[in-house]
């Protein structure tokens, strides 16, 4: 599984990367996306919408199931991944690139620094197969 050490990291399997103004860039980790198997479709929320830290913001269907995502920080969606919308399968191709969901201004910049680092997000996957 890749953990990339720019990331941040809930413990619902998403990620954040800052962005050099602030804002952050959402998606699901390589782990998620590979325990949901082939993703097949992509609900998006629209720009505008506000989410609090753990509200559920996206819908992803597999074909093994159908997974909310959960907001690792708080804030408005100020651009989705529309890309999705036609090609739901980037989410598995390249999770932490073309497979983006949403980018949030956030309502609390600090609120991602209590989100995982890589290597606690690592430990605590491995946590996960003990």
């Amino acid at each position: 599984m890749q953990v990339p050490d720019d990331l941040k990291y809930s413990k619902e399997h998403e990620w954040v990367r800052t962005k050099a103004d602030g804002a952050v860039t959402v998606g699901i980790t390589d782990y998620a996306q590979d325990a949901m198997g082939d993703i097949v479709f992509v609900e998006l929320p629209r720009i505008g919408d506000s989410f609090a830290a753990g509200e559920p913001f996206c819908t992803l269907e597999s074909v093994k199931a159908v997974s909310e995502c959960y907001m690792p920080a708080g804030g408005k969606i100020t651009a989705v991944n529309e890309s999705l919308l036609d090609s739901p399968e980037l989410v598995n191709q390249d999770p932490y690139g073309a497979g983006w969901l949403v980018e949030v201004e956030l309502d609390d910049a600090a609120e991602p620094a209590a989100l995982m680092i890589a290597a606690e997000y690592a430990q605590y996957l491995a946590s996960l197969t003990e």
